[in-house]
């Protein structure tokens, strides 16, 4: 698969919410974020469609995968926002069509279902990193695009360090008064370790479970994350029904929880005491990915080393 390059399309779907939801306003500030930075950007007949949950029907949303997949023109796929449906679409796709067509597909949060199952049955690289509306954000943008460069662009092994300071807040609500904070990456366990990584968003991804779109979690780096929906109940519950199904964990990287879910650094490390598992591999968490701002991009299936001790992640195989 090709990295990207300046001067290459990017073609933007919708596989779970509608891009309406992002106004006519929100779009063109994205797309001008992407231009500037070399991009053309185009998007899918589909993506404006909204039904009453905010998104649009599966014949649909696939419809706009395959396209993006099977136009020659086009060398990345952004997705235009998370939501909570992109698992609808895994029985209707066409993994012959996209597996002859292997393009980078990035996104996150519910993303996951769809980059995880892509990535699982067409055996090329996912990514889990910014929408397409996350480059509308102006704080903190240094940071995210860097590693989605590094990632996406770069073909020499590289290492993705702390994010100077991070923000909770809604940013794409009011861009002007953000809030921030120093960032401190936490470890739970000292260690290093190197192997396949795979998660995303964890109560997606455990969506997978028991499905054929499911990969085999064997000998790899988990990195969960997830939203202002979860609390330190169904975050236990989550990643217990996860480390049940992984055999050999190598790693494991938690991202840092937005604060109305409750996950504390108290609950947290409450949690992870529970499982003898680790504390015998590397854990951190507090990391950057996930719900608050910035976010790095992660290669779905490719390989990373973790060394917790200086709390740096080397990207190896992306």
């Amino acid at each position: 698969m090709k990295k990207l390059q300046k001067g290459d399309e990017i073609r933007v779907i919708a596989p779970s919410r509608s891009a309406q939801i992002l106004g006519d306003e929100g779009i063109k500030e994205a797309a001008l974020v992407l231009e500037s930075m070399g991009f053309k950007v185009s998007f899918g007949e589909y993506v404006h469609t909204c039904d009453m949950q905010n998104s649009s029907p599966i014949a649909e949303r696939v419809a706009d995968i395959h396209a993006a997949f099977a136009d020659k023109n086009v060398k990345a796929i952004l997705t235009s926002i998370g939501g909570f449906n992109s698992n609808e679409l895994l029985p209707y796709l066409d993994y012959d069509l996209i597996a002859e067509n292997p393009k980078i597909l990035c996104g996150y949060s519910d993303i996951t279902a769809l980059a995880t199952a892509i990535h699982h049955k067409c055996g090329f690289i996912t990514y889990s990193g910014p929408h397409f509306s996350s480059f509308r954000m102006k704080g903190l943008q240094a940071y995210q695009t860097k590693y989605f460069e590094q990632c996406l662009m770069n073909e020499e092994v590289y290492d993705i360090v702390p994010s100077e300071k991070w923000s909770d807040d809604l940013w794409f609500m009011d861009q002007d008064n953000r809030q921030y904070e120093p960032t401190e990456w936490k470890v739970y366990t000292v260690g290093k370790a190197q192997g396949k990584l795979y998660g995303g968003n964890l109560c997606t991804l455990n969506l997978l479970q028991g499905t054929p779109y499911m990969p085999e979690l064997k000998d790899c780096i988990l990195f969960v994350e997830d939203d202002e929906m979860t609390n330190p109940e169904t975050f236990a519950r989550d990643l217990t029904s996860l480390l049940q199904v992984a055999s050999g964990v190598r790693a494991l990287l938690i991202g840092r929880f937005q604060r109305v879910s409750k996950v504390t650094s108290e609950q947290l490390r409450f949690i992870l005491d529970k499982h003898p598992l680790l504390q015998d591999i590397p854990v951190m968490y507090d990391v950057d990915f996930g719900h608050t701002q910035p976010i790095m991009t992660l290669p779905i299936g490719g390989e990373i080393a973790v060394d917790t001790a200086s709390k740096k992640i080397s990207v190896v195989q992306f």
